[in-house]
């Protein structure tokens, strides 16, 4: 031991542990408890204030939820709950209204006897909010009195308050998430309206409603939705499969309890050939699944194989019928709730109760094998699709074989047109999917080729929306793409997972030309990997690049503008507001830059922006991605009417 280490060790001692109180903690690992400081954690603060109320609901005792965007970005949740309690709790000798808000682990959650289920596993929620709150105010009303408390980071300002009289019950919370620890502090309408909708579709009869001050429209009212759902889940999958055709006109509806467990389940079939299944655990998305998944999975293949065994018509089918077949074309939402849920990892993403297998397994079972009896002509168009999808799956086993090579890192079996990176570390290297090969050539010319590779597309890729598995892999530039990841489908041939474990680049990365033409190329490349490779999105691999649509001069200062707003700012500043003052070029397309200029605006780590692409809400996205892809045009013009930026004609 140096002479310096036997210093250091003998002034290790008691003073050197540093504990954290109270909330302390939250404020100094704020992405342990909500996942990131950026627009991910700060969309997370309203859903754990939001869940409560839910909570409310679920217990029977709340029916509508207001979500309220300020001006100033902070955001007001008002429930007509039973309000949360003020009296003063014996232990602690303070309000119950404080320990909930200023007490990790403290809540109603914990007693069983409040609440049978939760939304809220761990009891963090709406003290987190206040931890990471610069200002946060507490309303609560209880028949005859309102009171209220309001803190700053975390600690109370004031003591419970009575501040007025009321007979209604219920909580309001407003908070403004704190601008020294969150990296983004603007709230996203969509984002939130996305949750909120959910939450509708999973618990029927409770109104909720967004309102944005923000955004004041002409008749003096705010932007604002509300989202009921009378039916529930199965509003939902119709929801989802609202630009999908039908393949059987019925959504059959599961409502029970089995082995205690309460049990929800909506399912349907489309003509198209993805399987659609989304989980809930007491309305938490389980993006991984879990036992309830495997549950209704082991349900619906055992039911629908009995009963085309019982009615003969898997006699003459020469292809045997796998798991992935029954789920072909098929869109369900299953939602259970637990009062005791066990989550696999921090996150909460794959439910573990072993009970819940059998429960919805029973519960999809009856209710199927009953449907199918009492609509023959269903079940027949059902059994047929399930036929359908073994002997396309065979032809597709054809073709990936095709596709897949030996040993896809050794490079002879890797697309022609790449241009691969001398690096070989996965998690440094970074792919760019180009639009077209003028393009791909400047980009070969301007990149990085330590840790940088190019693969150039030739036009738009395939619609995959619209076409067959074996026929997406029959796709050129689509095979080019599977084979210069290094990704393959499934170790079995029956199965359809994704196998990551040879996959090249941790960075891919889709470059098209600013307009409209490279929006629907970027978006053919994002339905892809949305239906083929969606492990590559929920792992956070997938990103837009983002280049300039403006260079502009005035004399010898020179400047890229990426939208119209940044073009405005330089022409005011160093042309006085005048447009001919100042030079502007105009690119249309990544060829019109060269090699250096490209480099510097999109492809320098150390000053290009990239877009990361996440799946927030799955559900969301398959119903955007079916109506911008499919065969509806109204939904589609309406969307990109409302979405599309740069969809101006010049005058």
């Amino acid at each position: 031991m140096t002479e310096n280490q036997k210093i250091a060790s003998e002034s290790y001692s008691a003073q050197n542990i540093q504990v954290l109180e109270g909330l302390e903690a939250v404020r100094k690992r704020p992405a342990m408890y909500i996942g990131d400081i950026s627009e991910k954690g700060l969309h997370h603060l309203v859903y754990e204030v939001v869940d409560n109320s839910i909570d409310e609901a679920l217990a029977g005792y709340c029916d509508e939820i207001k979500v309220i965007i300020h001006e100033d970005n902070s955001i007001s949740v008002k429930d007509n709950g039973r309000g949360i309690p003020v009296d003063i709790m014996a232990k602690e000798k303070k309000s119950a209204l404080e320990v909930v808000l200023t007490v990790l682990h403290a809540g109603g959650k914990f007693d069983k006897g409040t609440y049978k289920v939760s939304g809220g596993l761990h009891g963090v929620g709406v003290s987190c909010v206040n931890a990471l709150s610069s200002h946060l105010r507490a309303e609560v009303h209880k028949p005859g009195y309102i009171y209220v408390q309001e803190y700053s980071c975390g600690k109370p300002l004031t003591a419970v308050e009575k501040v007025g009289e009321t007979k209604n019950s219920g909580t309001i919370i407003t908070f403004k998430p704190d601008d020294t620890i969150f990296t983004v502090t603007e709230y996203k309408y969509d984002t939130l309206a996305s949750r909120l909708r959910e939450l509708a579709f999973l618990n029927a009869g409770v109104r909720l409603s967004l309102t944005d001050e923000r955004q004041k429209k002409e008749d003096g009212s705010y932007k604002s939705d509300i989202f009921y759902s009378e039916k529930g889940l199965e509003e939902f999958v119709r929801y989802i499969d609202a630009s999908k055709e039908a393949l059987i006109d019925d959504v059959i509806h599961i409502v029970t309890e089995k082995q205690g467990v309460p049990v929800e389940v909506a399912m349907t079939y489309n003509t198209s050939y993805n399987e659609n299944v989304y989980s809930y655990v007491n309305n938490i998305h389980t993006i991984e699944g879990g036992t309830h998944l495997t549950g209704f999975r082991r349900g619906l293949s055992r039911t629908l194989k009995k009963y085309a065994d019982d009615t003969k018509m898997l006699e003459k089918v020469k292809v045997e019928i796998s798991g992935d077949d029954f789920r072909e074309g098929l869109t369900a939402v299953v939602s259970i709730k637990v009062a005791e849920p066990q989550f696999e990892g921090q996150t909460k993403t794959k439910l573990g109760n072993n009970e819940v297998i059998g429960a919805v397994d029973q519960a999809v079972g009856e209710a199927l094998a009953i449907y199918l009896e009492e609509h023959p002509k269903e079940a027949k168009t059902i059994v047929e699709k399930v036929i359908l999808a073994a002997t396309a799956r065979a032809a597709a086993r054809k073709a990936r074989e095709l596709v897949q090579r030996k040993s896809p890192l050794t490079g002879g079996g890797l697309p022609g047109k790449l241009a691969d990176c001398s690096s070989k570390d996965a998690s440094n290297c970074e792919i760019f999917l180009v639009e077209g090969d003028s393009a791909g050539g400047t980009a070969k010319q301007g990149r990085d080729r330590g840790f940088q590779a190019i693969l150039p597309l030739r036009g738009k890729i395939l619609n995959v929306e619209k076409a067959m598995p074996h026929k997406v892999l029959d796709s050129e530039e689509i095979k080019n793409i599977y084979t210069a990841l290094g990704v393959t489908i499934g170790t079995e041939e029956d199965s359809k997972e994704l196998n990551l474990e040879k996959l090249r680049y941790h960075k891919v990365v889709i470059m098209t030309d600013a307009d409209v033409d490279g929006s629907h190329i970027a978006t053919l490349i994002l339905t892809f990997f949305f239906r083929h490779m969606k492990a590559l999105l929920e792992k956070g691999y997938i990103y837009i690049a983002t280049p300039p649509l403006y260079l502009l001069r005035k004399g010898k200062v020179e400047e890229y503008c990426w939208d119209d707003r940044q073009r405005r700012a330089f022409i005011d500043k160093y042309g006085d507001g005048d447009e001919n003052a100042v030079h502007t070029q105009r690119y249309k397309g990544l060829g019109e830059m060269n090699a250096s200029q490209l480099w510097d605006t999109t492809m320098n780590p150390e000053h290009r922006t990239l877009r990361q692409v996440t799946i927030e809400n799955a559900a969301e996205a398959d119903h955007i991605f079916s109506m911008l892809m499919g065969e509806d045009v109204a939904p589609r013009r309406e969307f990109i009417e409302e979405n599309a930026t740069y969809a101006k004609i010049d005058a």
